[in-house]
């Protein structure tokens, strides 16, 4: 949720960058009314709420509701957002569409929350989450808003996608479709810890900007942002120091929602109370989850909520899209490219039309419907494919063995010495996990070619030999590695890579100074912090010397390497400013000084007593 580039579409409204945007706001204007209230919840708050209404009162309408802690500016009935909906699709076709500030947010009552926690029970009027304030709403709407046909949707990408997951929650009998997209499911796992790696560019300008007020006082006034004065991100973060030098030179302890993840870097009842996943039990609505394989911000919560979803509600029709999307990226724009990569044709306009809006229609106004429960993009062989489930019955699992040597096998290395590969992670001197200077999480870092990060000495680099056959990675990619280090914690950084041949050629998209020719584009990679191998709720020290495992998930792909290709894994131990740095010694990063961060030698281990190794699954 918290790229630089989804906060612009925010606050000016995702959907007014459409490239048709002056027509659309023509027509709206022309064939929309906008009414604003203040609707009432069962515990006297009042939430504000904008509705667009189709002059056109010979047929009823559905709702389609999104509800938004970004503002559902502009504010006035007689200013006019400059379109409306998932898409102008759902503008020609007629709805009533509601924008809704949540609670605590802009123009609403009440105190705000990050990921409001659910309740499994609501005994009393006073026993209120975003669940309950969508019931409510529903059930103002369906009262008050002459000429709907009883009917509501929900849509909502990334925080408004897990509204949309919360919406589903209210189990209102009116809520007849749902699209979470990229919506936050686990906040702890989406946007601010990566398996306990905090997530440090994407997070820093984010919250002086999100922070427009810590109070109950409704307002239209914006959070001030922040200047860091460079464009230079490494240089920035390198020179603030210890995290918590983040209060101390710059934020002095006046945003709430940072020092919410200042105060909590482990996995305790904070975050356990903000996984919305645990309460997606008993749902009725139809559900479409989209996401995209290169949204760097939330991935997890795509991917979580579809597989929780069909898991715990079998009866209920759950679809799933995924495409090779940025965050939000099938919203707007063609979807044809991420930097120097070529997806061979425009994306986003087939999710818009195929997809969203068939699901929509068909469950809100009963339109046919040929839709396949999954519809996912397959990168690398550029094509869509659909399949009943996700991940596909028929992946196997297999285990990619890292060897000695730099080599990459799906043979487990036989040898009866303790082979291992070692490296000197020093914190401060980081790797960097883009090749230019930058202050936001660059949404391009996920398909960025890596050859800059192969030739570093404090990066590890095993690969495969050249494919003879196509190769589809289709699920799940698990590392589990072996390994030791001179110190007390340390971070393990995983990328799988694409390696393309010294014959690719170059495409309209690539970047005039760089060549496609032994691209080595990323197409997976996470981070874990060591401490957090045993539990995010229990660090454990390393024992100096001492093996240890270490195992976590890198998330699902749908990725072909192609024959002549190579698969590379890329092992590092700092991805900075990625994700903050790792003091390597034990000890509550958050509150480390400047001078605990230490030089440590770590070693992968690559050995038949000792093996470390991809689990992947191979269609």
């Amino acid at each position: 949720m918290k790229s630089f580039f989804l906060v612009l579409l925010c606050v000016f409204g995702l959907k007014s960058f459409a490239q048709n945007a002056p027509s659309d706001a023509a027509y709206i204007k022309a064939n929309y009314l906008k009414y604003e209230y203040q609707i009432p919840m069962r515990d006297g708050k009042k939430l504000f709420t904008s509705v667009y209404v189709p002059k056109d009162q010979s047929v009823a309408y559905p709702f389609m509701m999104d509800r938004t802690c970004y503002s559902v500016g502009p504010y006035g009935p007689d200013q006019y957002k400059a379109s409306l909906g998932p898409s102008p699709l759902f503008v020609q076709d007629g709805y009533i569409f509601v924008y809704q500030d949540v609670r605590g947010r802009w123009m609403s009552e009440g105190v705000y929350e990050e990921m409001t926690p659910e309740l499994e029970e609501h005994k009393t009027n006073k026993d209120v989450d975003e669940g309950t304030d969508t019931y409510d709403t529903i059930d103002w709407l369906l009262k008050n808003i002459p000429n709907n046909n009883g009917k509501v949707g929900v849509w909502g990408i990334s925080y408004p996608g897990f509204y949309t997951t919360t919406a589903l929650l209210s189990r209102h009998p009116a809520l007849a479709a749902a699209s979470p997209q990229a919506p936050i499911a686990n906040l702890y796992r989406d946007d601010a810890f990566h398996n306990g790696a905090f997530m440090l560019v994407a997070n820093f300008g984010f919250y002086p900007y999100f922070t427009n007020r810590q109070d109950d006082k409704p307002t239209q006034r914006s959070g001030k942002g922040f200047d860091p004065g460079t464009n230079d991100g490494y240089d920035f973060f390198l020179k603030m120091g210890a995290m918590r030098n983040s209060n101390l030179k710059y934020y002095q302890d006046t945003i709430r929602l940072w020092n919410e993840m200042m105060d909590h870097p482990n996995y305790d009842q904070h975050w356990e109370d903000r996984n919305v996943l645990q309460h997606l039990h008993d749902i009725k609505t139809p559900t479409l989850v989209t996401g995209g394989w290169y949204d760097a911000e939330d991935l997890y919560g795509a991917i979580h909520t579809y597989k929780v979803l069909q898991k715990r509600n079998p009866n209920t029709p759950v679809y799933f899209a995924m495409g090779p999307w940025v965050h939000g990226g099938w919203a707007r724009g063609d979807g044809d490219h991420l930097g120097d990569v070529d997806f061979g044709a425009a994306t986003a306009p087939f999710y818009r039309e195929k997809i969203e809006f068939a699901f929509f229609s068909h469950y809100l106004k009963g339109t046919p419907l040929d839709l396949p429960k999954v519809s996912v993009f397959q990168t690398g062989e550029n094509q869509w494919k659909n399949y009943n489930t996700w991940p596909p019955e028929s992946a196997v699992e297999k285990n990619l063995y890292f060897w000695p040597g730099g080599k990459l096998s799906f043979t487990a290395p036989s040898g009866k010495e303790d082979s291992f590969n070692e490296f000197v992670s020093d914190p401060n001197k980081p790797v960097p996990f883009i090749n230019r200077k930058t202050m936001d999480m660059d949404r391009e870092y996920m398909v960025a070619d890596q050859r800059f990060t192969s030739v570093m000495p404090d990066v590890l680099t095993y690969q495969t030999d050249v494919l003879t056959d196509d190769l589809t990675l289709s699920g799940g990619i698990w590392a589990h590695l072996r390994v030791s280090t001179t110190g007390t914690d340390a971070d393990w950084v995983v990328k799988v890579i694409d390696v393309y041949p010294d014959s690719a050629q170059n495409n309209k998209w690539t970047a005039k100074d760089v060549l496609m020719a032994g691209y080595q584009q990323m197409v997976r990679s996470e981070a874990m912090r060591g401490k957090f191998r045993r539990g995010f709720d229990r660090p454990r020290a390393f024992t100096p010397g001492k093996v240890s495992r270490v195992s976590f998930e890198l998330q699902d792909v749908l990725h072909t390497f192609k024959k002549g290709h190579r698969i590379m894994v890329q092992l590092q131990s700092t991805w900075f400013p990625l994700i903050d740095r790792n003091t390597q010694q034990f000890q509550d990063i958050m509150k480390a000084q400047d001078t605990d961060f230490k030089a440590e030698t770590h070693k992968v281990f690559t050995s038949s007593a000792h093996p470390s190794y991809l689990k992947l699954k191979v269609l």
